[in-house]
């Protein structure tokens, strides 16, 4: 304790040289007055302690006789301060209260000592008076007072600041009498420059930095302060503002658009230039640092050019400096041929009469010049026939020849597209070989050839086939997209004509040529119902409408509506039930076809509603509403509409140009898209009128789907093609694709992704990435990502129908071979 009390006392007494040394005149070492001016001349006070056994030397020898006054006068002076603070707030403050106000206690009293002492100061100005100078005399300097209290021991701290507080220099003793030269010390110290407040200065003016980290500042809203200096002392809450001093505060500051709050040190902080500038940057996407290059040149570590050594040093042998035997045998055999008119000298150019007399001709003459006829003509040499292989042998060897197996193929394949005109056989002799069958034939195609051969020179154009194929995306990038095969339907034992998917993408729905219809599931592949009919199933479809469970299903000339209980959800169950109960009531008299109730047998089957057609069905289609069917009959080359919500019948056509091939609703407008054999035609049906003719260039077309968006259509056809039409851009196709083998049975989108495929009779599916650009200057992009091959090709027919799934990026498809998969 006695410890503290002294290093107390020493602050203290070092803290008041301070007041005294502040004020405008300052007593230099000789006893003389110092201006405000020449105050730079004294040094700063370093009041740098050694230990604290040279504290409590110097306090005790110091304060010897008194410490108690001290002590005494600090507790009373302490407790009639704090009857001031009672006295004055009416109430006791807390302890936090209490120290603030004897702060400002203290400081008031500090400065009216300081007022005083100044008084004392005689002015320099007026010191002509006797009484004046009497005083001037009698007033002694703190230093002279220092220097007159007696001090025992030694001096521990430096003697450039025991000078300062007084000590002189015979004081020092011995052992500091030759070290320290004060005068030249001070003379050193005028030529010094001002100490700026920079970074390694004095920080005890700066404003206290809040160090409680990382810690809501909401933690202390409870309190009285805000965090903790380095000190670790509290910081006290700044004055909270209300909005509309907030306002205010913000309309008379025009800086206030460039501060920003910081809220651990609850003030306002202004951003400088170069802060501002790194922002800019920064919402600019430039480079923060202004000094920082992107396109600096690089530094080539190594570099590209080589450096020509040999091998090795050695020097050249001397048998490289003889003639070589071989060389001189070689120029030998040149001069003879030069003798012997074998090797010709090159001709000299000819003057220029000679030119004039053959660069000008007659054309006219009966005998021109026989060289200057062939250069103008130019003879194009007539293509050359293939060179024969050891197929055309008349004994070839066995493994040229055809097993039966390959026999059978060569006679399956079209004669367009057989490799060889002719089955390679095998004769002992020669005289057995019989008259080729195809002479006549490959002559009369080689006459044609040669008469059909170009007569002029084209330039063949230098251009880099990799310029000419189009830069697509990799198909990686492109997924989702059906990759593999992943569930089989299995249960029919005839191929499988139709297939349609619910809305949800729960079950599926199968029509085959064996007479039946089946309900598979689709995640495991169980079939839960089979429905039997008199006649092969041409077409099924599900009601795309979510709130109705129903399908219909094409059996020959009739059209059945059935609704399948067991899958059924109890709402869409009463919906549908109830919208066919309406229909029966509200059905039309006057109606193209007869919509009959069921009989007790259909009624087994879960129909609801049969039509009677008077030809087979090939097509159904849905609208999207789910209230309209359209039908295609192509026997009669008729279209209809059925209305089910009315159970009425529409023919919107009388006649048609053109055999029927597919029907399609649009599926944002109300157009209806006809698809003949050569031309696809657009119908406004509330305008009745003809909106567009799509002319793709086929001979057959086979089918048709429009883009979920309404802008593109897609057809297939039985010459090979799959055709994209853009709406808005032409009637002719955009993009014509020919990648199957053989003729194309369907084509349809997914409504989920941007994916579209085509089935054929090669037992493939093509499947296509799409991208539709809402800008209309730019068009859509296609790129074929897989080729799905797993079904069989049976008596001609490959895939005959496919459909996506309507959430999931899946593919369905069915074919001849009996066999339904799902494609994930």
């Amino acid at each position: 304790m006695a410890l503290k009390s002294n290093r107390k006392r020493t602050i203290r007494k070092a803290f008041q040289v301070q007041e005294k040394t502040s004020s405008p005149f300052v007593q230099n070492f000789d006893g003389t007055e110092l201006a405000d001016n020449d105050q730079e001349q004294i040094p700063e006070l370093d009041l740098s302690l050694e230990s604290d056994d040279t504290i409590n030397s110097d306090t005790n020898q110091n304060d010897k006789n008194t410490d108690g006054d001290d002590d005494s006068s600090d507790s009373e002076n302490e407790d009639s301060k704090e009857e001031k603070v009672v006295k004055k707030l009416g109430k006791k403050p807390n302890k936090v209260v209490l120290e603030n106000e004897l702060v400002k206690i203290d400081g008031m009293e500090n400065r009216k000592t300081r007022k005083e002492k100044r008084s004392s100061i005689p002015n320099p100005e007026n010191s002509g008076s006797s009484s004046e100078d009497e005083n001037n005399t009698n007033t002694k300097s703190f230093f002279d007072i220092r220097r007159e209290e007696n001090f025992e021991g030694e001096y521990s701290l430096d003697p450039k600041v025991l000078y300062k507080l007084g000590v002189r220099k015979e004081d020092l003793g011995e052992q500091y009498a030759d070290e320290t030269d004060i005068n030249a010390w001070i003379k050193n110290r005028e030529g010094l420059p001002q100490i700026e407040a920079d970074y390694d200065s004095d920080s005890s003016t700066e404003m206290p930095t809040n160090t409680i980290g990382n810690v809501p500042i909401e933690w202390y809203n409870e309190y009285d302060h805000i965090g903790y200096d380095i000190d670790g002392k509290k910081i006290a809450k700044p004055k909270a503002d209300d909005e509309m001093e907030k306002f205010l505060k913000n309309a008379d500051d025009p800086a206030s658009l460039i501060k920003i709050r910081d809220e651990l040190n609850q003030q306002d902080i202004r951003l400088t230039n170069e802060e501002l500038d790194i922002i800019r940057k920064v919402q600019q996407g430039e480079f923060p640092d202004a000094q920082f290059d992107p396109y600096e040149d690089t530094v080539e570590w190594f570099t590209s050019k080589t450096m020509e050594t040999p091998l090795t040093a050695a020097p050249e042998p001397k048998k490289r400096f003889v003639p070589s035997k071989w060389e001189h045998k070689m120029v030998m055999r040149i001069v003879r041929s030069i003798r012997n008119g074998n090797i010709y000298k090159k001709a000299e150019p000819k003057s220029r009469e000679e030119e004039s007399k053959t660069r000008f001709y007659d054309i006219w003459s009966t005998e021109p010049n026989e060289k200057l006829r062939n250069e103008a003509a130019k003879r194009i040499p007539p293509p050359k026939m293939k060179l024969p292989d050891h197929t055309e042998s008349y004994h070839p060897p066995p493994e040229y020849l055809f097993t039966e197996e390959e026999i059978k193929q060569w006679e399956d394949t079209p004669r367009d597209d057989r490799k060889l005109n002719y089955i390679p056989r095998d004769y002992s002799s020669l005289r057995e070989v019989p008259l080729y069958s195809n002479l006549i034939s490959e002559r009369f195609q080689r006459s044609l050839d040669l008469y059909l051969a170009p007569r002029m020179q084209r330039t063949k154009l230098n251009i880099d086939p990799d310029s000419l194929i189009p830069k697509l995306p990799d198909p990686k990038d492109l997924l989702p997209y059906p990759t593999k095969k992943s569930v089989s339907y299995d249960g029919h034992t005839d191929l499988v004509r139709s297939i349609s998917v619910d809305h949800s993408g729960t079950w599926l729905l199968t029509g085959s040529d064996d007479n039946t219809v089946r309900l598979y599931e689709v995640l495991t592949g169980y079939c839960v119902k089979v429905w039997k009919f008199d006649d092969a199933v041409s077409s099924v479809a599900w009601n795309p409408n979510k709130e109705i469970c129903m399908f219909v299903v094409a059996v020959g000339e009739k059209l059945h509506f059935i609704i399948p209980k067991l899958v059924a959800d109890p709402n869409c169950l009463i919906v549908s039930e109830l919208l066919v109960k309406n229909g029966f009531e509200n059905k039309s008299a006057q109606t193209v076809v007869n919509w009959d109730k069921p009989t007790t047998k259909e009624s087994d089957l879960e129909i609801y509603i049969t039509v009677d057609h008077s030809t087979p069905i090939k097509q159904l289609v849905w609208h999207r509403k789910g209230d309209y069917l359209g039908v295609v009959l192509p026997n009669s080359n008729t279209v209809l509409i059925h209305q089910l919500s009315k159970q009425t019948t529409q023919k919107p056509f009388n006649k048609m140009n053109g055999l029927v091939q597919k029907v399609c609703f649009h599926p944002i407008k109300p157009w209806f898209l006809v698809a003949t054999q050569r031309n696809i035609r657009i119908y406004n049906l509330m305008q009745q009128n003809l909106i567009k003719t799509l002319m793709p260039g086929a001979k057959w077309i086979s089918s048709l789907d429009v883009h979920p968006q309404g802008d593109n259509v897609i057809m297939g056809s039985y010459d090979k093609k799959v055709c994209w039409f853009d709406l808005d851009l032409s009637s002719m196709p955009y993009k014509t694709i020919r990648y199957h083998q053989f003729a194309v049975r369907q084509v349809c989108y997914s409504k989920a992704y941007p994916l579209f495929a085509s089935c054929s009779d090669d037992g493939s599916i093509m499947l296509f990435h799409n991208t539709v650009y809402s800008d209309l200057l730019q068009n859509p992009l296609i790129v074929p990502v897989k080729i799905l091959k797993g079904h069989l090709i049976t008596n001609s027919l490959g895939v005959l129908d496919i459909v996506f799934h309507p959430t999931k990026p899946w593919l369905f498809s069915c074919g001849s071979d009996n066999n339904v998969f799902l494609w994930s």
